[in-house]
Order: C-alpha cells, then structure tokens, then sequence
C-alpha cells in the first residue's frame, strides 16, 4: 500500500466510524472506483486504535468520572449519576457481543456482497431521517435507563449487518425513543469504546496468528490520521448537530447507496 493511500483510507475511517454513513460501505469505494488493493488486517488494527484513541482523548472528562463513579459506587447505592451511566453502556454493549458471538460467522459469508452494503445503506437511512422528523427529542442523557439503553443496544447490534452504521443505527434508535440529538449522539459515541476496543483487540490477535509482514509506516499513518480525522470529526459533528440535523446525512446516504447499487 502507498502512503497517499494509506492516508486516504485513514480519513475515511476516521470519518465513517462516528458519522451516521456507514464505513464498511465508504472502504469498498476505493477498491472498486480505483482499484487500489485491500486495506489489510494491520492497517485495519491501526485505524481502530486511532478511533478509539480519538473518543477517549475526546470524552476523557466523561471517562474519569465514570470510572471513579463506578469504583466509588459499583452497586447503586448512592445513585451516583456516574456509575449508573456506566452500566448502562455495559448493558447496551451486551446485545452486540451476544449477537456478534452467535452470528457473526455467518454474516461475514453471508451478508458481504455489495448489494446488501447498498440496501442497508438506503433502508437505514431513511430511518435515520425519520426517527429525527418524528422523534420528540426532548430528553437528556440523564432520563436514559436501563429499557432505553437495552433497545439502543439492541439497534446497536443490527450494525452487525454491514452498510448499517453503528452511530446511524444508535442514534436513530435514540431519537425514536425521545432522546435530543446531543444525548443520542453523546451516547453513541460513548458506547463506541468497548466495541471499538473488543473488535480491535480481536483482529489484533488475529494478526498475530498471521504470518504475514507489517507495513510499520502504513500503520503509524493510519493510527495518526485516523485518530486525528476522528477527533475533529466527533468535535464538529456534535458543534454542528443541533443546527443542521440528521438530513444532510440522509441525503447522503440515498446517494452513496444509489453509487453502490450502480457498482453492484
């Protein structure tokens, strides 16, 4: 892999893994409009630890407290608002790792082709614009409980299926249920971190059990420009929200799926 390209699908990843676009529909255009060659499973390692270094350096704040909410009170006794939203991220994070251990042999052989990547990237966007049409978007991120936080993890495990997006389908779910843009958004980014950790550290040890040789500089690329894409990405995304909406994307979505539909 070339350095430029290396960067180019940095970007891309560190773009579509908070956006509601889908990035597994975003990776394939390259090797399809260009003819550039696989990623790779290194190169798919180190754009992973750049995302996730990105959400965590970006809602540190967020994290500390979480974490000291949670060691102070694991148990709820004191209703720290803390710890209380840390387990509801591990709740909402349950569905996908069940769902992902049962089935996910089966959609990655069965559910890859493009025409399922199109289909989805369509289907779900047009959820996602309905769900910010319809939904009340009244609610804080403190009025999530555990029902709500086991539905959007629930969705969370939908974005199994490739061309979902897994922020898409997240906050559409939020937004169905009542919650504003920010603590829909807010949500999906925080329960991003252990499913980004889970997959990486999985395709981590996968590349250790692989002969194959590491390209040093393509994975310093895209850690760094993966992070960095992602961090200015989850800043603006969230600056811009509540001002522009979910349409921009929708509409983003029904071209990218139609693209597909046409390299199918």
């Amino acid at each position: 892999m070339e350095l430029y390209q290396a960067v180019v699908l940095a970007v891309i990843q560190g773009l579509t893994e908070f956006l509601p676009v889908s990035s597994s529909g975003h990776l394939l255009l390259p090797s399809n409009l260009l003819g550039w060659p696989d990623q790779g499973l290194a190169f798919d390692v180190a754009v992973h630890l750049g995302s996730l270094l990105a959400v965590m350096a970006y809602f540190r704040t967020e994290i500390a407290a979480m974490v000291t909410g949670w060691l102070s009170d694991p148990l709820l006794r004191r209703g720290d608002e803390d710890a209380r939203l840390s387990w509801l991220v591990v709740v909402a994070t349950l569905p996908a790792v069940f769902f992902g251990l049962v089935f996910g042999g089966v959609i990655e052989t069965e559910l890859r082709g493009i025409e399922v990547l199109a289909t989805t990237t369509i289907v779900f966007g047009l959820l996602l614009g309905l769900a910010d049409w319809r939904g009340k978007r009244m609610k804080p991120l403190a009025a999530l409980g555990v029902k709500a936080a086991l539905v959007i993890g629930l969705a969370q495990a939908v974005a199994l299926i490739p061309g979902t997006s897994r922020s898409g389908i997240t906050i559409t779910a939020a937004l169905f249920l009542g919650f504003d843009r920010q603590a829909s958004a807010r949500f999906s980014f925080l329960l991003s971190i252990p499913l980004i950790l889970a997959a990486g550290s999985l395709k981590g040890l996968e590349l250790l059990g692989t002969p194959q040789a590491v390209d040093w500089a393509a994975m310093a690329v895209g850690v760094a420009v993966s992070g960095l894409t992602a961090y200015a990405c989850i800043h603006w995304f969230l600056k811009l929200l509540d001002t522009l909406g979910m349409q921009p994307f929708v509409i983003y979505r029904l071209l990218l799926g139609a693209l597909l539909l046409a390299l199918a």
